[in-house]
């Protein structure tokens, strides 16, 4: 991919470290949808919708994130508008559009014949990342060449026999960050700091973290000049408000929400045994440091927890999502613990998506804080200040 080159990225209206959520390409609704999730029904907000159609827009968003990772393609290789306007996006046409949609219903053609319909093949099984065509020709120096790094994967290996329990392994880690008497005591907690993105987001800026047990959370990157980017997850729904996007504030749904909700929980380990299901264990290797892994599912979405195994500490999450053209992960990775009020609280994370990442450096974070009720509100739509 193009990281720090891009104007925009697709992917990233809800996958960037601004926006701190990941997007699901199944929404797992109930029943037929209300006339309000009609009218953001991909089809109906942008034109020429022929093949990724009955999905509301920010699933939508997402495929575009697939598809740039995938073939190392930025947004303008694909479509024909500037970085702020998105009124060409949906309803041009080009070549590579119309091959697109032809592998989309190959790809799914092979998985329902070959496979049951299970997810086996997606648009990165054959184009890895690196090319717009698959190779043909196997490649010598792949082959006889050192091997490259076999980064973790979405589902976690299991754990060798006798290895600790995911309740250990959890006790360990409140042990490390204060005790489980004192991370009760976490109630709230503001941090603020600066934050950078990629590209032309690459020059740090104020950032603002708000949380409150059990799950709420809002993200607030200041930006006078275009309007603040706003992330709020309120503990039953999610907006994402930003600015030269196709829809100022867009709603989150499905598997979406599990995983956002997931990791608001997360942000108060009080309760972090009872977050997931269905936990399994593993244990794997991050820059050469042993770390043991905790997979479950919340809802829709596929959680992993990565702790050292000298420290105890959380050292990164992998939330995953799944979508009709592969799954979605969004990778965070903490850092630099401080006590706070007698807990360990990191002060820097790093959050890498499908388009690129984001570092976030806390210069301050108070605990137990009073955080009015409408800061979890719907975010307003974006302006200048």
């Amino acid at each position: 991919m193009k990281v720090g080159s891009r104007q925009m990225v697709c992917g990233a209206v809800v996958t960037t470290g601004v926006w701190l959520l990941s997007v699901a390409l199944v929404s797992g609704q109930a029943g037929p949808p209300t006339a309000a999730q009609n009218q953001m029904l991909a089809e109906n907000v942008f034109k020429n919708i022929t093949v990724l159609r009955g999905i509301p827009v920010d699933e939508f968003m997402g495929t575009m994130g697939v598809f740039s990772a995938a073939l190392g393609l930025s947004c303008e290789d694909c479509h024909t508008a500037s970085s702020n306007d998105w009124s060409n996006y949906a309803r041009d046409v080009s070549p590579r559009k119309t091959m697109a949609r032809q592998m989309v219903r190959m790809m799914a053609d092979i998985n329902k014949q070959h496979f049951g319909g299970r997810q086996v093949v997606t648009c990165f099984t054959c184009h890895r990342g690196s090319n717009s065509r698959p190779r043909v020709t196997s490649s010598l120096t792949i082959l006889y060449g050192a091997p490259p790094l076999d980064e973790l994967d979405v589902l976690t290996p299991p754990a060798a026999p006798g290895g600790p329990t995911a309740v250990q392994i959890l006790d360990k880690y409140l042990t490390a960050i204060g005790g489980a008497q004192r991370v009760a005591t976490l109630t709230s907690w503001v941090a603020k700091g600066t934050y950078s993105g990629y590209g032309p987001e690459g020059a740090p800026r104020p950032v603002e973290v708000y949380a409150k047990a059990p799950n709420q959370k809002s993200v607030v990157v200041r930006d006078p000049g275009a309007g603040d980017n706003v992330t709020t997850f309120n503990g039953t729904g999610g907006w994402v408000s930003a600015p030269f996007r196709p829809i100022e504030v867009l709603e989150l749904h499905g598997p979406e929400i599990d995983s956002a909700r997931a990791e608001a929980e997360i942000l108060f380990p009080a309760n972090i045994k009872t977050v997931l299901t269905g936990m399994r264990t593993g244990n794997d290797f991050i820059d050469d440091r042993t770390v043991l892994s905790i997979q479950g599912n919340k809802g829709g979405a596929i959680v992993t927890m990565y702790f050292d195994e000298e420290t105890g500490l959380l050292t990164r999450l992998v939330r995953s999502t799944p979508s009709p053209v592969g799954r979605l992960p969004v990778q965070i990775d903490y850092s630099d613990y401080r006590e706070v009020s007698g807990v360990k609280m990191p002060f820097k994370w790093r959050m890498t998506w499908l388009d690129g990442r984001s570092n976030f450096e806390m210069t301050e974070i108070q605990a137990n804080v009073t955080i009015p009720a409408t800061r979890f509100a719907r975010p307003a739509p974006p302006k200048p200040y």
